[in-house]
């Protein structure tokens, strides 16, 4: 059985040493390998130390040397965090997935729909305001938390899922990114055809700008679906109530004790870990390939 090894096109005509060079470029070399997996590993690592103490005692979690091989106590403490009834894990699940869901979903429709508008159309002030959503990227959400705070309690939704959900339901960097990406990936012809054929402003971006910003779409939810996933400091500033937490809130609470257990803490945080996983194993093809794509297209 023979192989074949893939080489890059040479142009007729070129230099032997030039094909060559050509050729290496497409080698890796004992260094970048070298390089690629030490970063794996210090990629994974924090993972597996993660299980480690997680399926293990708290005396063995604080003892030296450390442990560096999982033990058998894993379902134990997943099942202490999950009886912990201050942590109210599974409540802070179903409203963290409650709420990033809902943010995921409002900010790929709103941002490639306005993005698509500051692509594709003409309008008065277009300019303006693009500089303003840009300068909104610019202001870190610890500077409005006092005048948003009041807002919520104006609106009475104080300790209620609202609160950390309206405030975030488009963001500049939606905006910004599904505007740069509508600007190469969907050609004007495309658009003009589609008024040819009739289509209102509505059917356009709906039949046709959406489909090819679809690749961007899934990066764009992937960003927005982890950064709220993760979101602490603005849930624990309006949800002072244990009974309704988010996930993180909840595993703030596993660490309220003057002696930290650590077993329950990380399995706390592995299951707090588990549903990005999930969510990355189930769309990465599309999340990896829209990567790619936009870094050709650009």
């Amino acid at each position: 059985m023979t192989t074949t090894t893939l080489r890059p096109p040479v142009r007729p005509g070129t230099p032997a040493r030039t094909a060559h060079r050509a050729e290496r470029l497409f080698k890796a070399s004992p260094l970048t390998w070298f390089g690629l997996v030490l970063g794996v590993i210090l990629s994974l690592f924090p993972f597996y130390w993660m299980i480690v103490i997680a399926s293990r005692t708290n005396d063995a979690a604080n003892s030296w040397p450390p442990p560096f091989l999982p033990g058998g106590k894993l379902g134990d403490n997943i099942q202490r965090v999950l009886d912990n009834g201050d942590a109210n894990i599974v409540k802070g699940l179903l409203n963290s997935f409650l709420v990033s869901g809902t943010i995921t979903v409002a900010t790929v429709f709103f941002g490639s729909l306005a993005g698509f508008a500051f692509a594709k159309l003409r309008f008065r002030g277009k300019s303006a305001l693009l500089l303003i959503i840009l300068a909104s990227m610019m202001v870190p959400i610890q500077l409005g938390v006092l005048p948003l705070y009041i807002l919520m309690a104006k609106l009475d939704w104080l300790n209620t899922m609202p609160s950390v959900t309206v405030p975030f339901l488009i963001g500049g960097f939606g905006i910004f990114m599904m505007r740069q990406y509508a600007e190469q990936a969907v050609p004007n012809e495309l658009i003009e055809a589609a008024r040819v054929d009739g289509c209102s402003t509505w059917k356009v971006y709906w039949h046709v700008v959406l489909p090819a910003l679809r690749p961007a779409a899934a990066v764009l939810g992937l960003l927005t679906f982890m950064e709220q996933w993760n979101q602490f400091f603005w849930p624990f500033v309006v949800l002072a109530d244990p009974a309704n937490p988010t996930v993180q809130i909840s595993l703030r609470s596993l660490n309220t004790a003057y002696f930290a257990d650590n077993s329950q803490i990380f399995a706390g945080t592995l299951i707090a870990t588990l549903p990005l996983f999930i969510v990355f194993v189930l769309f990465g093809r599309q999340i990896i390939g829209g990567i790619m794509e936009g870094a050709v297209k650009s």
